[in-house]
C-alpha cells in the first residue's frame, strides 16, 4: 500500500492556496515553463497576482533572476487582461539565510518559513485576518481532503455564476427594439413626407434642445427611436443586432432595458447641449451598450480580454473618430450615451462581480452626471 508523504512546504502551499481561493477570491492560472510554483489571480484585488514559490533561492543572483521572471509573466497577464498596472504578492518558501528579500517595482516579496510565521512575516498587514482564516487543524490526508473539498465548492459556485452569465438565452428586447425602429420608419411616411423630412421627424418627437427646454422632455427618449433615412436605419439596426444580442444575453433583460433607456436619455441630453438642430437615431443608446460592454468586459477580462482589446475598444475609438471627421454625425449623443451606459452598468451591477459599494458608487456618479447635464440644459 502506497503512502502519501506531505512535506512541510507542501502543507504551507496548500494552506495558503486554500486561503487565497476561498477567502480572497483568487483563481489559479496556468503559467507555462514553471515548476514548483503556484500562480493565483484576482483582478479586483490590490495584488492582482499572488505567486507562491517553493523552489530554493540560494543566492542574490537567483533572487534577481526570479524577479525578472515574474515581471515577464506579469507583462503577459497585463496584456491578456487589459490591465494598465499590476501588483504581485510574491511568497518564497525556501530561501538561503544569506539572501536579503527585497521588494521590486510592483512586486512585494516575503519569506514564509513556517505557517505559524505568517504574522511574523507581516502578511497580516497586506491580508488582514489571514492568521485566523488559515486552515490549521487538518494535517496529512485530512488536510488534502479539506483543501480539495473547500476549493471544489468555491470553484463550483464560480462556475455556476459563469454558466448562468454566458449560457445562451432567448433574445427578446433587442428584436423588439429593431422591429420598433422599422415601425417608426414606416410611420414617418404614414403621417408625413417620410424619414428624411425634418418637420415630420419633429412632429414624431425628434430631439430638439429648444423644445426640450420648453417642457417637451419626452423628446429625450422619443427621438432615439427615429431615423433619418433608410441607410441610417439599417446601420443602427445592424449595430444593435451585433451588440444588443450579446449584452442582453450576458446581463439579462431588465438590466439591458435599463441601460438602453438611460443611455438613450443621456445621449439626448448631451446632444441637446451641443447640437443646434434636431437630432434623431439610436446611436447614442447603442454607444451606451458599448459602454456597458466595456464595463462588463473589464470585469470578465480573464475570459474576454482579447475581445475587449481587439474589438470593443477599437470599435469605440473608430466610431468616435469617424464621428468627428464626418459631417452630420451627432458625436455629442455618442459620447453622452457611452458615458451613460458605462455608469448605468456600474449602478445595476454585474452578477458575481459587482459589490454593493461598486453599485452605490455607480448610482451616485450616474445621478450626479445626469443632474449636471440637466442643469446645464435647463439653466
Amino acid at each position: 500500500m502506497n503512502t502519501i508523504t506531505i512535506t512541510k512546504k507542501d502543507e504551507i502551499v496548500m494552506r495558503l492556496v486554500h486561503y487565497f481561493i476561498t477567502e480572497e477570491n483568487y483563481t489559479p492560472i496556468i503559467v507555462n515553463g514553471v515548476k514548483d510554483e503556484v500562480w493565483l489571480e484576482n483582478n479586483e484585488a490590490k495584488y492582482k497576482i499572488v505567486r507562491i514559490n517553493s523552489n530554493y533561492i540560494h543566492n542574490k543572483e537567483q533572487f534577481r533572476t526570479d524577479l525578472f521572471k515574474i515581471h515577464n509573466v506579469m507583462r503577459q497577464i497585463k496584456k491578456k487582461t487589459v490591465s494598465l498596472s499590476m501588483n504581485t504578492f510574491n511568497i518564497f518558501l525556501d530561501v538561503n539565510e544569506d539572501v536579503k528579500i527585497e521588494d521590486d517595482k510592483h512586486i512585494k516579496s516575503i519569506f514564509v518559513k513556517d505557517i505559524s510565521n505568517v504574522e511574523t512575516c507581516k502578511m497580516e498587514k497586506f491580508f488582514p485576518g489571514i492568521e485566523n482564516k488559515l486552515l490549521k487543524d487538518s494535517k496529512g490526508m485530512d488536510l488534502i481532503i479539506s483543501v480539495t473539498e473547500d476549493i471544489n465548492a468555491k470553484t463550483e459556485k464560480n462556475n455556476q455564476i459563469y454558466e448562468a452569465t454566458f449560457k445562451p438565452k432567448k433574445i427578446i428586447l433587442t428584436y423588439f427594439l429593431m422591429a420598433f425602429f422599422v415601425f417608426m420608419f414606416f410611420v414617418s411616411f404614414m403621417i408625413g413626407k417620410g424619414s428624411t423630412d425634418a418637420y415630420t421627424l419633429y412632429r414624431l418627437g425628434a430631439v430638439s434642445g429648444v423644445a426640450i427646454q420648453n417642457g417637451q422632455v419626452w423628446r429625450l427618449l422619443t427621438g432615439t427611436f427615429l431615423h433619418a433615412g433608410l441607410i441610417h436605419l439599417l446601420v443602427n439596426i445592424y449595430s444593435l443586432c451585433i451588440i444588443g444580442m450579446q449584452l442582453e444575453n450576458f446581463i439579462g433583460k431588465k438590466k439591458f432595458l435599463t441601460i438602453y433607456l438611460v443611455s438613450a436619455i443621456s445621449g439626448s441630453l448631451m446632444s441637446s447641449l451641443f447640437t443646434q438642430t434636431i437630432s434623431v437615431g439610436a446611436s447614442g443608446a447603442i454607444f451606451g451598450l458599448l459602454g456597458s460592454m466595456l464595463y462588463f468586459g473589464y470585469h470578465y477580462r480573464l475570459y474576454l480580454g482579447n475581445v475587449l482589446r481587439a474589438q470593443i475598444i477599437p470599435l469605440i475609438f473608430l466610431n468616435l473618430f469617424l464621428g468627428f471627421m464626418l459631417g452630420g454625425v451627432d458625436n455629442a449623443a455618442h459620447i453622452g450615451g457611452l458615458i451613460g451606459g458605462y455608469l448605468t452598468t456600474m449602478a445595476v451591477g454585474i452578477t458575481g462581480k459587482s459589490t454593493k459599494m461598486d453599485q452605490m458608487n455607480g448610482y451616485i456618479v450616474l445621478v450626479i452626471y445626469l443632474a449636471f447635464l440637466s442643469i446645464m440644459l435647463f439653466r
